[in-house]
């Protein structure tokens, strides 16, 4: 049987949340064991865009975000779109995917029984108990900061992630006979707010994480900026950003926890061996590098960009565990995952197979990785203030900061980032461009576009740039489109078809022969033939 295909899919969870992947005081336990044995993890993986919708619309495609016009948060898998899902669907998996994906527009209910054989809503359990620090500092707010959450009667905070886990585990168990089973797993966690339970609020060392990097930086974006001033939280303290920044990879620790539990899951099961795993995030998070809080649409820093992404494959792959620096994209999620699962792709995609990286973790595939994000300044309906509706740009809503931050049309404009291991460029459509020397600053806090050293370099990465986004702009369907209907066919010749002969010739149109075919035979079997009095 082919393999099950496993995604375990982490909300904002950026690579260096993940102890072998660098991570200063971090607990992931469970990646780091499983890294070791199992799995190969990609320290140089990066996301295609550093929001949820876009993002996730780009990896289970294999479509970069600018492809279909999948670049805003309001613009999801419409009808007549194929993903990873559907397709597995179609060639005989049993696709199962909580509710939590953002994936599919919820404009037509059917969509979702397109991609999925089984929807998981949840919603069966009651509210966990929320934030114990009721005496909040006001710019926590802003900061989304939340702290320690409190336990139930039964010592829990049984949140809607470990519900979905659980139902997951659940279909794992009651796996349908005869089918092997693509499963995602969309959890909110590490997503803000921050905060988090007992006994992960606790496992961080506040003395050993990483330092957040300062807002010093040099003719940067100007969303930053914009984001920065509204969120105002220049006044937070550096004990206030490292505890939001303990809390956070609280939360990662709860993810590693939650991983392991769906992997005991299948090793019970007795489906670990023959199942392909996945386990990467859709983007990053600032987490106060840069004096911002949460993520932004189009900016492209690393924190946001590099994201962690292991793949465990199923038995019969070689596998050369540990660490690959090999530069990856989550498109390549799909090509990797279609193949492991023997599918046919339905459409043209840009995801490479990492079959060979697995094999050999030294292996190169990409020269260089890509991010993208913004919009045209006339695209008002691209932006999240306006998307979100009246209810959603209030001050009230957690999110107001960034929101109110992309109405400037300047800052919130289109940009491309190119990123190699040494260097990453930044095109910007409405400001200065980027460039970032990443071994001389590897925090990017000084833009050297106009630095004299890098002129040949920045020219260089603009002309990939530029060769890319004209291999990859559209894509032509595999299945062709009909340009004349039966009855067009049928009325152009039907008077060059004697009577006795209309069945044999509607009979050659309906199966699809070429219509120039079709009027050669008539010309060439009955000549100068005219019935004056056909019909249709």
């Amino acid at each position: 049987m082919r393999p099950n295909i496993i995604i375990f899919n982490p909300d904002e969870m950026r690579a260096d949340a993940v102890g072998h992947l660098g991570g200063a005081g971090t607990c992931t336990p469970f990646l780091d064991s499983m890294v070791k044995t199992d799995a190969v993890s990609f320290s140089n993986a990066f996301c295609q865009n550093p929001v949820c919708v876009p993002s996730r619309c780009s990896f289970t495609t294999g479509l970069y975000p600018h492809v279909r016009g999948h670049r805003t948060m309001a613009y999801l898998l419409r009808e007549g779109e194929e993903s990873i899902f559907s397709e597995l669907k179609k060639q005989g998996y049993y696709v199962w995917m909580n509710a939590r994906n953002d994936l599919v527009s919820a404009q037509d209910d059917s969509l979702l029984e397109y991609h999925a054989n089984e929807i998981y809503y949840g919603g069966r359990t009651r509210k966990a108990p929320g934030p114990l620090n009721v005496k909040k500092n006001p710019l926590d707010f802003h900061a989304m900061y939340g702290g320690e959450l409190g336990l139930d009667e039964t010592g829990k905070n049984y949140s809607r992630d470990d519900e979905d886990l659980d139902a997951a585990i659940e279909r794992i168990r009651t796996k349908p006979e005869g089918q092997p089973l693509c499963m995602f797993l969309g959890m909110t966690y590490p997503h803000p707010p921050y905060q988090v339970e007992e006994p992960y609020f606790s496992m961080i060392d506040r003395t050993k994480t990483k330092e957040r990097i300062r807002e010093t930086g040099t003719n940067k974006a100007k969303i930053e900026e914009a984001i920065r001033r509204n969120q105002k939280l220049q006044d937070y303290t550096e004990e206030q950003w490292m505890e939001l920044r303990a809390v956070y990879l609280g939360m990662t620790a709860k993810v590693d926890a939650q991983f392991k539990k769906l992997c005991d899951a299948l090793k019970e099961a007795g489906e670990y061996d023959n199942s392909a795993i996945f386990f990467f995030s859709d983007h990053g998070d600032f987490t106060g590098d840069y004096g911002i809080a949460e993520k932004a649409q189009n900016t492209f820093e690393d924190c946001l960009t590099n994201v962690p992404f292991l793949i465990k494959p199923p038995k019969g792959y070689e596998i050369d565990p540990g660490v690959s620096d090999s530069l990856v994209e989550l498109v390549d999620f799909y090509g990797t995952a279609m193949e492991m699962a023997e599918a046919v792709p339905t459409h043209t995609h840009y995801g490479c197979s990492l079959k060979e990286v697995l094999k050999d973790r030294k292996k190169e595939i990409r020269e260089f990785v890509t991010c993208e994000g913004g919009r045209n300044p006339d695209e008002v309906h691209c932006d999240e203030f306006h998307a979100a509706g009246p209810d959603g740009t209030t001050p009230y809503s957690p999110y107001y900061a960034r929101h109110l931050a992309q109405t400037d049309s300047e800052a919130h404009a289109k940009g491309f980032m190119i990123r190699t291991k040494e260097y990453k460029y930044v095109a910007r459509v409405n400001e200065e461009d980027e460039f970032y020397d990443l071994m001389e600053d590897p925090e990017e806090l000084h833009n050297a576009i106009e630095d004299i050293r890098y002129q040949g370099r920045i020219r260089e990465m603009e002309q990939k740039l530029r060769l890319w986004l004209m291999q990859t702009t559209d894509i032509v369907p595999f299945d062709y489109d009909k340009r004349f209907s039966e009855k067009m066919v049928w009325e152009e010749i039907k008077r060059m078809v004697p009577p006795e002969h209309a069945e044999e010739f509607k009979e050659k149109i309906h199966n699809g022969v070429n219509k120039f075919l079709i009027v050669a035979e008539c010309q060439r079997r009955f000549g100068t033939y005219w019935n004056q009095d056909a019909e249709s």
